[in-house]
């Protein structure tokens, strides 16, 4: 028996916890503690634990398939990269859309985005992020020039005073909830605001329940009160802000009284004020943030929101202070980094300027040109002109999302996929949305490669090869470039190992531009920016000036008035929905489903009610019901809880069987185009015995 164990970065969350795996005669077999990671020092939540139970799944995708007749055949790779080339030439680059995936490597994505933009020369490409933290990306970067978390998770343990909305942290982050736990034993106060008592509310001095989709209110109720008592930051305001006159003009209107926003969010004005004072005056505050305010059609505005209030407080570019979006795939970061979104190349270049669509033109040397410097569709732009636009879009290459559980509206979801004439779909494992392709191809998981990843906190960390992939699955970087090479492309695609790809991104992006393999592979890896060999990489952003794309790096106070959610609850719908994660699972339940341990754990979802909504409605806990909105319904069991607010429920949204997505709302934030996950109306009944 041979045995060794091969350093990695774990495949769930954005976190970038690192870990060992443990192979037995070339097979993985197990995980075991990495203690040299500044980020979790040998920890793991359990997703992290049983990270190998999914590897060897016996439905792993094994071989090239190719749809006939409506069913599925096994094909070879030449057969089915024959096919796919001839299929996407047949099209002009405007009908043709391209999703890559937050679960990849940095490498991948970048190749996916130069096929898209190189190849196809198509303008639409997009990831999950739309679905996430596309509102934060969008909020940040117009506030303070960068759209990342500002500080480390490290740094969090510095804070005096944490407050954290929209992110059940110790489930969902649990490793980043170890610097909160830090920073409480060292005299921090915790603030929580959630419509559930989480296991994080659990931990809070002060608990904030409130009405999903009341955010905008909430924050301009502390600043309000911040105001009124003098505790703003006036030397940071004069020195490193603009329109603060403007911000203050909204924030102290009457509407943003602490008595009525109680009436707005449920939060007592006692507790609105408390967190006022503690977050203005602990003189070291930090935001955390994740879907639970991103997540709806005014996710832009809650984002802008949270940076409105650090900026008032001057609670940015020092130790324990910042605004932390968490991201929620170990790659969502990453995969915004390497330009797969629909406006920007690497490194957050827009394709609309001039000189950086020149310069990637220039350096991958198509002699037949790249796509035209103008944006294009986001993903749920694209489900949307789909359904509504026959004709206009008809083929998408989809590499490692599935948007058949993970979008809003699955119903709506399922009609638009249904008028794609050609539909390419790589994946480790025959997903929903695999299902629907005319050609499904077998890739690689986070076992079987070398890349690397890039997590939350912008920090640029390895995968290792640790076993050889399952029957004829293939590298994704590889598949990619096979397909470019049959479409004629095949000297751009040339590289021989994702180290070449990554020397490649390095020279084109300058916040990766003193990054390598022999850098990122030290336990510490390296945070962007780190625009030099000899740079040390950039821990705390914003520490003297935001960045240099804010006119005179000033960072932007915004305005902004509360909007309620685009569906409220009314007497056919009298509740709100809102969705979220379990501890057990992640995302669309691919990986952790086929985790034994993970499964035995949380084997189905189910449906949070209010204990006195419970009982008028005469539902018990465990019982099957029937949850509708105006999308659809699903039967679901009932968990009955005095954990949520009364008028709220919630259902996390891993699981085909009872998704929650088919109930979700599609309706979009105007700018980063996210639909509104995190509140619509819904209503509950018992099933009625035949």
């Amino acid at each position: 028996m041979e045995m060794k164990y091969v350093p990695t970065t774990c495949p769930y969350c954005g976190t970038g916890c690192s870990m060992n795996l443990v192979v037995v005669d070339g097979k993985v077999t197990g995980v075991a503690p990495y203690h040299r990671s500044p980020v979790n020092e040998g920890k793991l939540c359990p997703k992290g634990v049983y990270a190998h139970e999914f590897i060897n799944s016996e439905d792993r995708l094994t071989t090239p398939l190719i749809k006939k007749d409506g069913k599925f055949v096994e094909a070879s790779w030449d057969e089915a990269y024959d096919l796919i080339a001839k299929k996407l030439k047949s099209y002009s680059p405007s009908e043709l859309a391209v999703l890559s995936s937050a679960r990849v490597s940095n490498e991948e994505n970048y190749a996916i985005m130069k096929f898209a933009r190189g190849a196809l020369k198509t303008t639409h490409i997009d990831h999950c992020a739309r679905l996430c933290h596309s509102s934060s990306v969008a909020g940040l970067a117009t506030t303070f020039g960068s759209g990342a978390m500002t500080n480390s998770i490290a740094d969090i343990a510095e804070s005096k005073c944490i407050f954290i909305i929209g992110s059940n942290t110790f489930e969902q982050h649990p490793l980043i909830g170890r610097s909160v736990a830090r920073a409480r034993k060292n005299g921090a106060k915790l603030i929580y605001a959630d419509p559930r008592l989480t296991p994080t509310g659990k931990q809070a001095d002060l608990y904030m329940q409130f009405r999903s989709g009341s955010d905008v209110a909430i924050f301009n109720a502390m600043m309000q009160e911040i105001i009124k008592n003098g505790w703003e930051d006036k030397d940071f305001i004069e020195k490193r802000c603009v329109e603060y006159e403007a911000l203050k003009g909204e924030v102290m209107k009457p509407e943003y009284s602490l008595e009525n926003v109680e009436k707005i969010s449920g939060i007592p004005a006692a507790q609105l004020k408390q967190a006022a004072e503690w977050y203005a005056t602990s003189g070291a505050s930090s935001i955390l943030f994740s879907m639970g305010i991103t997540q709806h059609t005014t996710g832009v505005d809650n984002v802008k929101s949270s940076a409105n209030l650090a900026m008032l407080t001057g609670n940015i570019g020092r130790p324990g202070t910042g605004v932390n979006p968490l991201r929620g795939q170990n790659n969502v970061q990453g995969a915004c980094d390497m330009g797969c979104l629909p406006v920007v190349f690497t490194g957050y270049q827009k394709v609309i300027d001039e000189a950086a669509h020149k310069k990637f033109s220039d350096a991958w040397g198509f002699k037949d040109g790249i796509c035209k410097p103008e944006n294009g569709y986001e993903v749920t732009i694209m489900l949307k002109t789909l359904h509504d636009n026959p004709g206009e879009l008809k083929a998408m290459y989809i590499m490692g999302e599935n948007p058949m559980l993970s979008d809003a509206n699955l119903t709506h979801v399922k009609e638009a996929l249904e008028k794609l004439e050609f539909l390419v779909v790589q994946d480790i494992f025959l997903t929903e949305t695999a299902a629907m392709a005319d050609v499904v191809l077998p890739a690689t998981c986070f076992a079987e490669k070398d890349g690397c990843q890039t997590s939350t906190e912008r920090r640029v960390q390895r995968f290792r090869k640790a076993q050889d992939p399952p029957g004829e699955a293939k590298v994704d970087w590889q598949i990619i470039a096979d397909v470019a090479a049959k479409m004629g492309y095949a000297d751009q695609f040339a590289w021989q190992s994702s180290e070449e790809i990554f020397n490649e991104i390095t020279s084109l992006t300058p916040s990766y531009a003193g990054m390598s393999y022999e850098r990122i592979s030290r336990p510490e890896a390296l945070q962007w920016p780190c625009p030099a060999a000899d740079h040390p990489g950039t821990p705390i952003l914003h520490t003297t000036a935001f960045a240099p794309a804010m006119p005179d790096s000033k960072g932007l106070m915004t305005a902004i008035a509360y909007k309620p959610a685009a569906e409220v609850p009314d007497a056919e719908y009298p509740f709100i929905l809102t969705t979220g994660r379990s501890l057990f699972h992640w995302h669309t339940g691919g990986m952790t489903r086929r985790s034994s341990t993970l499964d035995s754990e949380v084997p189905t979802g189910w449906i949070e009610i209010n204990v006195e909504d419970a009982k008028e409605l005469g539902i018990a806990d465990k019982e099957l019901i029937k949850a509708k909105t105006r999308r659809g319904e699903i039967e679901v069991p009932a968990r009955v809880t005095p954990d949520i607010m009364k008028g709220v429920m919630f259902m996390p949204f891993h699981f085909a069987e009872c998704a929650a997505n088919m109930l979700t709302n599609d309706a979009l934030d105007p700018v980063s185009k996210i639909p509104e996950f995190k509140a619509c109306a819904v209503t509950v009944e018992k099933i009625q015995e035949a």
